[in-house]
């Protein structure tokens, strides 16, 4: 087809996108456990809808100097089981350049009871943690953390309970 006189539009092939139920399914490659990801848990009391939430906050260990990213999950919940997989990074739009490591904040509210948080990888490694949650009490707490067994799975992922972002109503 010459480039001159077009008479139809060529085809442009579609990017493929990937799923989150594929990458829960995947068998990893054998690789070594490499901290990369922390999962933090807190409540946080949002002032402009007056709801208390509890928050999954989703960081890198690696800190970015010149752009402002943030992890691009896709979520899937269950009853008592989420599945957050992890699908790479976004540049955010940021005026003042600052170090920080790439964020996103999972929100849910009424939430009680044991959960299981499972942070997924797109090769298909998987890493998961049980928390108890109690917002009558206002506490969150870490029962274990632990990799399900699956073939060739590996760390990549630590979980905490962050009391140090807890907020709550006056």
């Amino acid at each position: 087809m010459p480039l001159k006189n077009p008479k139809e539009l060529p085809k442009i092939p579609k990017t493929r996108k990937k799923k989150a139920l594929s990458a829960i399914d995947a068998v990893p490659d054998k690789k070594p456990d490499k901290l990369e990801y922390i999962c933090r848990s807190f409540y946080h009391y949002d002032k402009l809808s007056k709801k208390q939430l509890c928050v999954f906050r989703l960081e890198t260990i690696a800190e970015f100097t010149s752009f402002a990213y943030e992890v691009s999950v896709e979520s899937i919940k269950n009853k008592y089981e989420f599945f957050f997989v992890l699908m790479g990074l976004e540049a955010r739009a940021n005026m003042v350049p600052e170090v920080q490591p790439a964020i996103t904040d999972l929100s849910y509210e009424d939430l009680v009871g044991e959960y299981i948080v499972n942070i997924v990888k797109q090769d298909g490694a998987i890493n998961s943690a049980r928390f108890k949650i109690n917002p009558f009490k206002k506490e969150i707490v870490l029962i274990e953390e632990f990799k399900p067994k699956k073939k060739n799975n590996r760390l990549f992922c630590k979980f905490e309970v962050a009391e140090e972002h807890f907020t709550f109503a006056d």
